[in-house]
């Protein structure tokens, strides 16, 4: 009861002290999310070629897991089995929704389906396709490739590290899907998906809305809008957040959403800001994969927002 009360009179003097904050419950350090499914990830073979004396397979992954998840690009490798059996090492891995920073990625909804990423920066974006080369196997030898992948599943708590879970990934070189329809493979019936305009409850009860996206010469420009109802000034972050389509790409450079600045939301008060994502103009079907600040600080829940229409 003594630490109880100890958090609850920091909290209060801080408030005090600087006159803006978060006003949340005691932060949970004790687990993370649990995952819904141990089910993993599945992959969809594209295109299988030789390059310059080396096997390249081109590949799309779908969140099979039933929850949202990201997977480790940095930590995934691959083998390739030729007709006659022989087994080696492929050199060349990608695979995965984006290079993990500080035990975390960008969060793909379950059921979607997505054939690469973007790495870089923000001011030098580049897209990286996911593939394998395997050097000394030929298109006309090789069976099948098994990527060891590691993922997480739920919730970003920053304060918590998420549960890997590490699985393998098994794809038929004979089965090449070129049709694949991108970026919902199976739609997940428990999956929200918000419109614009659609209020998203986050921290202190605070609100986030998006409410318009607009193309640009080079993307899309997102205007956010932040409403407080509590006694207390706020902030509610949401980072950069990313895009995927009808191409499969997911646009956006990964950064933890707890480092972007958010605009003080004042009580009883609103905010506006804007984010803007590298998008080609060839692009349609977009998807907002949207990490809102919910709970507690630095706790993100994702939410998928339909633009669809633009």
């Amino acid at each position: 009861m003594r630490s109880g009360l100890s958090l609850v009179a920091v909290a209060a003097l801080a408030v005090v002290a600087t006159g803006c904050g978060y006003i949340v419950p005691p932060a949970d350090f004790s687990t993370p999310t649990p995952a819904l499914s141990s089910e993993g990830w599945g992959g969809v073979v594209t295109n299988v070629s030789d390059s310059s004396g080396a096997l390249h397979v081109d590949f799309a992954i779908v969140n099979s897991t039933g929850d949202w998840s990201a997977m480790n690009v940095s930590t995934s490798t691959a083998t390739v089995t030729t007709t006659a059996g022989q087994t080696s090492d492929c050199a060349t891995v990608f695979a995965g929704t984006s290079v993990f920073v500080s035990g975390s990625g960008w969060f793909l909804p379950p059921g979607f389906l997505m054939k690469g990423y973007t790495s870089g920066t923000t001011t030098d974006p580049k897209t990286q396709l996911l593939y394998v080369e395997c050097a000394g196997v030929t298109k006309a030898d090789a069976a099948k490739v098994a990527i060891s992948y590691s993922y997480v599943t739920g919730h970003f708590n920053y304060y918590v590290p998420s549960q890997v879970f590490n699985n393998t990934m098994k794809l038929d070189l004979s089965k090449a899907a070129a049709d694949a329809k991108y970026p919902i493979a199976t739609t997940v019936t428990s999956l929200k998906i918000t419109k614009v305009g659609e209020a998203i409850t986050g921290i202190n009860d605070c609100t986030v809305t998006l409410t318009s996206a607009t193309r640009t010469a080079t993307g899309l420009e997102f205007a956010w809008a932040s409403t407080n109802p509590s006694q207390y000034q706020a902030y509610v972050h949401i980072g950069i957040p990313p895009v995927i389509g009808s191409d499969g790409i997911l646009y956006g450079p990964y950064q933890s959403p707890h480092l972007s600045d958010a605009p003080i939301t004042l009580a009883g008060g609103s905010a506006s800001w804007s984010t803007e994502v590298a998008v080609p103009a060839s692009t349609t079907g977009l998807y907002v994969l949207a990490p809102v600040e919910t709970q507690q600080q630095k706790y993100f829940v994702d939410h998928v927002i339909d633009i669809t229409d633009k």
